[in-house]
């Protein structure tokens, strides 16, 4: 499985993921505002690469001032017309790859997206430099739970994801491919968003309760982190 699956004009990755995520944009949305206040940064335009259905940047729109410009870009053409339900003024949808673009923004946004890249640490190169700031969202697929229960296996057949990580290999990657790390925290999405299944719902207080003693090691053991990193 690799990146064809969101190009394919059978729409695959739609028959899997019908609402394209849009159901979690709200939360992550809501740590990138983080991420913003805590850096005091102020952008004017923000990009952001695999925008999917578009909702995070439609979340953004809402909670952030009216000088601000938005624009998703996506190569699939199924997550641009969910998109494009959501243009306004301000913000605006294309199915193009951005880095065939000559637009430098303030902010880059990549939520989730390098971990489904064939050439990821080349994606990652051509993407350097082409904004102020960077804001990457990275799966930590790699935890002690996860490989005894086939994690990485199981998020590669239903999202594609081609790449698994942990802390300390995505950092590694980014500083690898010429990032400057400025700022990183973890993002609970197992404690935060609602518990689907059963698993989830029986390990929620282990990993809540090592998670507020040592969060390095509750992303290590029970997984169901992922990372928020701010670089340039």
């Amino acid at each position: 499985m690799t990146e064809k699956i969101y190009t394919d004009e059978d729409g695959e990755y739609l028959k899997n993921n019908p609402a394209w995520h849009v159901e979690d944009s709200p939360w992550k949305a809501k740590q990138i505002l983080k991420m913003l206040k805590r850096n005091t940064l102020n952008p004017k335009t923000i990009v952001e690469i695999g925008c999917g259905a578009g909702e995070i940047l439609n979340q953004l729109y809402s909670s952030m001032p009216d000088d601000v410009s938005f624009a998703g870009y996506d190569i699939s053409g199924d997550a641009i017309r969910l998109a494009r339900t959501r243009e306004k003024e301000r913000l605006e949808f294309k199915h193009e790859n951005f880095l065939e673009t000559n637009i430098n923004p303030d902010l880059l946004l990549m939520m989730d997206v390098f971990e489904h890249v064939d050439d990821y640490l080349g994606f990652l190169r051509l993407c350097k430099n082409k904004a102020k700031n960077v804001i990457f969202h990275i799966p930590l697929d790699l935890s002690v739970q996860g490989i005894l229960r086939n994690i990485p296996m199981v998020n590669r057949n239903s999202v594609g994801h081609l790449h698994y990580f942990m802390k300390e290999t995505a950092i590694a990657t980014l500083v690898d491919t010429g990032y400057e790390i400025v700022d990183s925290f973890y993002t609970a999405g197992m404690l935060e968003l609602p518990r689907k299944t059963l698993k989830a719902k029986l390990a929620f207080l282990p990993r809540k309760l090592m998670y507020n003693v040592n969060e390095d090691l509750a992303a290590k053991v029970f997984g169901g982190f992922s990372l928020l990193v701010l670089a340039k």
